[in-house]
């Protein structure tokens, strides 16, 4: 699964996919909804791919996590992200035992569990999308800012 394309904007709920960019910005499709709209540059946009959890050694890609959801819950749906604060950070230490827990927040945790969700719901979670190297030495930045 290739997460270059696929956007997190900043003050607009679930995914987005790149389409076109353009002088001014870019065109963004809604993963939940298909809706195009229009982003500036003056928005905080983040790709999927350059995103990274915290760990107590290091830092671990969001594919790694998504792939970790994927093989507990056999490509399918993961727990919704409105559960009990607990349960999420329960069901995120079975996923990631080493995550740092003064660093993931249970927003951030609410915020991977949803995007998996809606990549799932977008028949982007399975087993062919996890075989692709290319898209886990993807290499580790932080959010982008347009």
């Amino acid at each position: 699964m290739s997460l270059d394309r696929i956007l997190a904007i900043s003050g607009k709920p679930g995914l987005y996919e790149l389409k076109v960019q353009t002088r001014t910005g870019f065109v963004a499709e809604s993963l939940v909804d298909g809706k195009r709209s229009t982003i500036g540059l003056k928005h905080n946009v983040s790709l999927l791919s350059e995103i990274s959890m915290y760990t107590y050694d290091d830092e671990v890609k969001l594919f790694v996590v998504f792939k970790a959801i994927a093989q507990k819950e056999n490509f399918k749906a993961a727990v919704s992200h409105k559960e009990d604060n607990a349960v999420l950070t329960n069901y995120f230490r079975e996923i990631l035992p080493e995550f740092d827990e003064e660093r993931v927040y249970v927003s951030d945790i609410k915020k991977v569990l949803n995007w998996y969700n809606i990549l799932e719901n977008r028949g982007m979670i399975t087993e062919e999308a996890f075989s692709d190297k290319a898209a886990v030495e993807t290499p580790v930045a932080e959010s982008v800012e347009k």
